[in-house]
């Protein structure tokens, strides 16, 4: 059975606009430098808050689901815009955490991607580099989601 997630998205001032989704509202705008107010962030940033989002989210259930001792999870996002137009290129996630056994946090982590939707659907267009304090963690094949 699909699940249709729904935002509304309206014009407020100059270049600023309002995003609603269920009962939270947030700010989309440019930077001072791209000719906005920078009231918020821009849709492109909130790529990589969307990305990160889901896949902490993801994370932080598969270490409750496991009663995991992994504590202080901190996840560091960049993206790369190339070409023209300009497009996402490559995303880099790099996770941190307290755990004592790194094995256990890696495979917590594949768990966390595999299971993600933002993760599983963006790795089919645009590689999505993910480290384990800065020690790369292997994926697999992205058309593989379990």
């Amino acid at each position: 059975m699909s699940t249709t997630f729904t935002a509304t998205i309206e014009h407020v001032a100059h270049t600023t606009s309002r995003a609603t989704v269920r009962t939270h509202t947030l700010l989309v705008d440019r930077g001072v430098a791209k000719g906005g107010l920078d009231l918020g962030p821009a849709g492109g940033e909130y790529m990589l808050i969307s990305l990160g989002g889901c896949f902490t989210s993801h994370l932080l259930a598969a270490i409750r689901a496991r009663s995991a001792e992994m504590t202080d999870v901190r996840v560091a996002l960049t993206g790369t815009l190339d070409g023209s137009p300009e497009r996402f290129t490559r995303f880099t996630m790099d996770v941190s955490a307290r755990c004592a056994d790194t094995e256990l946090a890696r495979k917590l982590i594949v768990i966390a991607a595999r299971g993600c939707q933002v993760t599983t659907t963006l790795r089919l267009a645009v590689p999505i580099l993910i480290s384990y304090d800065s020690a790369p963690v292997e994926l697999g094949d992205p058309a593989v989601a379990g």
